[in-house]
């Protein structure tokens, strides 16, 4: 084992800075994912206008997410990450001051997640390809199960002060404070150095036509194309029938809020426990493994909705979300480890959009299918990321990836 592979991330003081610039920033934004949803029920008391705004974020998020894999890697996804931070910053502080000044309206909060739907189209490829020119590429697993493990603990931790906080100061406290957490991930990107230029004296290309290289590229690399299509199923199969069927279940199974809060515990647990496995097991014979997994994902979630028991549900959930977890942080290191640098924007768009992108459908797919059959729709999810899981291992390249 070389130096470099045995020295955790953490002690290298570049991902140190970014990783405590996010940790913060990720830390705020728990304060705005409060807020937000209940200002809106002040001001209106609708759950549609609630759906509403959050779509409004959610479409441009989709639609030009490919678009943002180009510009990083046209641009810097330095230059891109602190460009999509400071927009945020003064969207939230704006938002914050009219929210004191008692002026706050609705059409601002449909703008307001609009261009946050903009900034996180394009801060998402951005991110994931700028991490590959911050830590050796032996350290990528524990790189990105620190900070995907980072976010999942604000995620759990952070929501229940900034409840506290809304009721005792009000919501424009919380707004201003995910304004100022902005600033350390600012001040750490301004720390940080610019990617090297893979090749700077390269014509540029239209961005139709940059955007369609990065499409391409995927295409006509069988692993990486296999491995993309696991992932997109995946998220199709699971992001719905979790988003919907859980709930469904503890109401008509159980009956109990307390059911529904104890399986949605058992979810995060389970991703917390494998991401943070992620960055400490290495892989051998990485193909075969992550195939494996991926075969263990569609048996538990085939059986969720043939479970009675409480306690065999949250079991299931828990090694499922482990197991989907631990194959996230794998895949998303093995891809930054495989493309090329010119080109990681790019294909980085295309796995973003492949798990993001399709999570409005997924829902829509799950609410229809339960109206016909719970266990039906685990079923076919199921069925669905075995299919796609064995068209993978059917290619040796795949099965090969080390």
């Amino acid at each position: 084992m070389s130096a470099t592979e045995s020295t955790h991330p953490l002690r290298n003081p570049n991902y140190r800075l970014l990783w405590i610039g996010g940790a913060v920033s990720a830390a705020g934004d728990q304060f705005y994912m409060v807020a937000l949803p209940w200002l809106i029920l002040q001001l209106t008391g609708s759950g549609l206008v609630m759906g509403g705004i959050m779509t409004m974020g959610a479409v441009p998020r989709a639609v030009l997410m490919l678009l943002g894999g180009a510009v990083t890697d046209r641009i810097s996804p330095r230059r891109v990450l602190m460009t999509t931070a400071s927009c945020r910053t003064v969207l939230v502080a704006t938002l914050a001051a009219l929210v004191f000044a008692h002026h706050q309206q609705l059409w601002q909060l449909y703008f307001v997640a609009f261009f946050f739907g903009i900034a996180d189209a394009f801060a998402a490829p951005a991110a994931q390809a700028f991490l590959p020119s911050i830590v050796a590429r032996e350290q990528l697993p524990a790189a990105n199960s620190v900070s995907q493990a980072t976010g999942q603990i604000t995620t759990l931790a952070v929501p229940g002060p900034a409840g506290m906080l809304v009721a005792a100061l009000g919501i424009a406290w919380a707004f201003f404070i995910d304004a100022v957490s902005f600033l350390f991930i600012l001040a750490a990107l301004w720390k940080l150095p610019d990617p090297p230029k893979a090749d700077p004296a390269a014509p540029r290309k239209n961005m139709i036509r940059s955007i369609l290289d990065g499409v391409l590229y995927v295409k006509n690399d069988i692993p990486l194309r296999s491995f993309m299509l696991v992932v997109a199923v995946l998220n199709f199969c699971i992001a719905g029938p979790f988003s919907v069927g859980i709930a469904f279940i503890s109401k008509r199974q159980f009956g109990s809020p307390t059911a529904y809060g104890l399986l949605m515990s058992s979810l995060a647990a389970g991703s917390l426990a494998g991401l943070l496995l992620a960055g400490v097991w290495k892989l051998r014979k990485r193909g075969r493994l992550l195939l494996a997994v991926s075969v263990v994902i569609a048996i538990c979630l085939a059986s969720m909705g043939l479970l009675h028991q409480l306690w065999s549900l949250a079991a299931v959930l828990i090694f499922m979300s482990g197991s989907a977890a631990f194959l996230n942080v794998q895949l998303v290191s093995w891809f930054q480890q495989r493309v090329e640098r010119a080109m990681l924007g790019r294909v980085m768009s295309v796995l973003m959009f492949a798990s993001i992108g399709l999570i409005p459908f997924s829902i829509a797919a799950a609410g229809l299918l339960i109206q016909w059959s719970l266990p039906g729709m685990f079923a076919v999810s199921g069925a669905l990321v075995m299919l796609v899981t064995a068209a993978a291992a059917v290619h040796r390249p795949v099965r090969d990836i080390e």
